[in-house]
């Protein structure tokens, strides 16, 4: 049984305005989502998924690049409708296809229909309940050699009262996740850690003080002060832990 984000919002009841609120917020994390898409990108194919787009901030970064076609899957209602709203100027059918739904519902006729190289979650497989069935869903979906990427939040000890208010059901070890992908059929090409620098104060606003939002502000701080630092210096230095973990895994 599959424990989509739409379940998730359905059984927080109260929390699903919250969530809105602070998917607007991450709105304004621009150089954040290119860093992330930059990790991708060198192994990313032309046949494109993307599991909970929510209101299509990663999306429109895919959608500028070349690709055959691109199929978004998002559950929650009202994210839906703005992300239709969003994408109805940018391309139609049949080069991106969306799908308000869970991915375990639509993963079949995604299947048939587009033979997926490249399935992308961002922040959304955390929020799934068994995510090494939802993994083995991925590993069917995609095409032969098609590739699985995947970003999620990092560190059991930095799970706090953020995590618990958006439903998250994890934080992830990198360990830990490749050991999933690779019980469900996918070989791990590439993992590592990401954001060394969001540690500290992660752990400060949402550990320590508890703090249960994100704010558009410290958002936008955050994006255009720290992250093209933090990006430069990873570009050079790996770093052994991170706030978040990025892993790209190959059907085998």
């Amino acid at each position: 049984m599959f424990l989509g984000l739409h379940t998730v919002l359905k059984k927080m009841g109260e929390h699903v305005v919250y969530m809105g609120r602070d998917l607007e917020a991450m709105s304004f994390a621009e150089n954040y989502h290119r860093w992330i898409l930059q990790v991708f990108e060198p192994y990313l194919g032309e046949r494109l998924v993307e599991v909970g787009a929510g209101t299509g901030e990663f999306s429109k970064l895919i959608l500028a690049r070349e690709f055959k076609s691109v199929s978004l899957v998002e559950p929650l209602k009202a994210m839906f409708r703005v992300l239709s709203e969003r994408l109805s100027h940018v391309c139609g059918p049949p080069l991106v296809n969306t799908y308000n739904s869970v991915f375990a519902e639509v993963a079949g006729h995604i299947r048939e229909a587009q033979r997926p190289d490249s399935i992308i979650y961002v922040n959304v497989m955390e929020h799934i309940a068994d995510d090494l069935e939802e993994l083995v869903i991925v590993q069917r979906t995609l095409c032969e050699r098609g590739r699985a990427f995947i970003f999620v939040p990092a560190l059991r000890w930095l799970f706090g009262s953020f995590d618990h208010q958006v439903g998250h059901h994890r934080r992830y070890t990198k360990v830990e996740l490749e050991h999933k992908c690779l019980g469900s059929g996918l070989r791990v090409i590439k993992s590592g850690y990401f954001d060394f620098i969001g540690i500290v104060p992660w752990w400060v606003k949402y550990c320590l003080f508890r703090s249960q939002t994100l704010g558009a502000d410290a958002v936008r701080f955050y994006d255009r002060c720290i992250v093209p630092g933090a990006k430069l210096i990873e570009s050079v230095v790996i770093p052994p832990v991170g706030k978040n973990i990025f892993l790209i895994a190959e059907k085998v």
